[in-house]
């Protein structure tokens, strides 16, 4: 998410590619995962921290629209500066629930190899840490965590792993991603819920539908299609 670094500005970008077909069969060793919003539900942990701390009691992460908090939240700057800094501390990531069935795809994805991990974030250690523990059967050494502190940076990131497909659910990243020739696979969080040109899914099981992993009720399917086609 782009609030992982609060000193980034929003500018939207316009893909130059307009990927909206994925292929039959996505090779997992292509495959690498945003972490915050996708794999971690972060954005829980800054909604109850808003409400607790602050007096924010009408929060909820449906009013998280955009990227930018200072746009959707009623606070002042700097309190949604203290917000970010404490949502990401050492502390509060160790608190962030992980999205519903996200341990479980991940762990029958790593019976195929590495699970390879970029996040936006400038420190790794905390979410590395995390994820650790939310998959104690993996191997440490198959978790592979790179912190880029820029989501601009992803993509010559990505290149370098040869990562041809990329979870995210910051929209402004999938259009970056799609302008160098990776295929995002857009997460649907209340904040990227704008028709865009690329597969959304809602859920880890939809994606695990899309991974032919098995174990996927069979509606997803027709879910994920109709979702892509939107815009």
């Amino acid at each position: 998410m782009s609030w992982l670094n609060p000193t980034l500005g929003m500018a939207r970008l316009q893909p130059k590619t307009s990927p909206t077909d994925l292929p039959e069969f996505i090779d997992p060793k292509h495959l690498a995962f945003d972490i915050d919003g996708v794999v971690a539900d972060t954005m829980k942990v800054f909604v109850d921290l808003a409400r607790e701390r602050y007096g924010l009691r009408h929060l909820t992460k449906e009013h998280l629209t955009c990227y930018d908090l200072r746009r959707c939240v009623a606070a002042p700057p700097h309190v949604i500066d203290e917000l970010i800094c404490l949502t990401l501390d050492d502390e509060h990531t160790a608190k962030i629930p992980a999205m519903e069935g996200a341990a479980d795809v991940l762990e029958r994805l790593a019976q195929k190899g590495p699970l390879r991990f970029v996040t936006a974030r400038v420190w790794p250690e905390s979410i590395e840490r995390w994820l650790h523990g939310l998959l104690p059967q993996i191997d440490p050494g198959s978790i592979i965590v790179i912190a880029t502190g820029d989501p601009e940076r992803k993509h010559a990131i990505l290149h370098s792993m040869q990562v041809r497909h990329f979870v995210e659910d910051r929209l402004e990243t999938c259009h970056l991603l799609a302008r160098n020739g990776i295929q995002p696979i857009l997460f649907d969080q209340p904040w990227n819920r704008e028709p865009t040109p690329f597969p959304r899914v809602s859920t880890w099981y939809e994606l695990a539908e899309i991974l032919q992993l098995g174990r996927t009720p069979a509606s997803t399917s027709a879910a994920i299609m109709h979702r892509s086609s939107e815009g």
